[in-house]
């Protein structure tokens, strides 16, 4: 949040808190404000950002624009794939009513879900990396005490042979 508020980025909405396993209720609650808002005109886009699991050790930053669509073109546009004429029951117009808010909502939840990943395989990577460390730094110190033990038992047997030596 700091991110976007120290580049001057309006800020409507700000959601923290939320569980490590997050259910498809809580993003839907969510998500159904974010679109109310969006139509109330709060705002004029939705972008979500988050971060993309790629692998254990590899993520990327995703910027993706939820409102408003940009990837379909308007009705009665032509474009040079489309051979066919869809008609629909009932409208276009409330049929996105109702699929535009699950859309939105499907979108936020993956989006969360990716990012819980990423989070998982970085605190995953951390712990392995800390582990790793912990063994190494274990075997440094038990090969240090070993040698200053070795030592102090060189000595003693030194100082017992020079006794014995100094009484003949």
């Amino acid at each position: 949040m700091t991110f976007f508020k120290a580049r001057g980025m309006n800020i409507v909405l700000e959601i923290e808190g939320l569980s490590d396993h997050p259910a498809f209720a809580e993003i839907k609650d969510i998500a159904s404000n974010a679109v109310q808002m969006f139509e109330d005109g709060v705002y004029d886009e939705l972008f979500i950002h988050y971060i993309h699991h790629i692998n254990s050790i590899s993520n990327e930053l995703r910027n993706v624009q939820l409102l408003p669509l940009t990837e379909f073109h308007e009705a009665g546009e032509e474009n040079e794939h489309d051979m066919t004429v869809y008609e629909f029951e009932p409208s276009e117009q409330e049929i996105l009513e109702v699929l535009l808010p699950q859309y939105v909502e499907s979108l936020i939840f993956g989006a969360l879900l990716d990012a819980k990943a990423a989070e998982h395989a970085a605190r995953m990577t951390a712990m392995r990396s800390a582990t790793d460390n912990a063994s190494d730094l274990i075997s440094d110190l038990s090969l240090q005490y070993n040698r200053a033990r070795q030592a102090a038992i060189t000595q003693e047997i030194t100082e017992i042979v020079g006794g014995a030596a100094a009484l003949e």
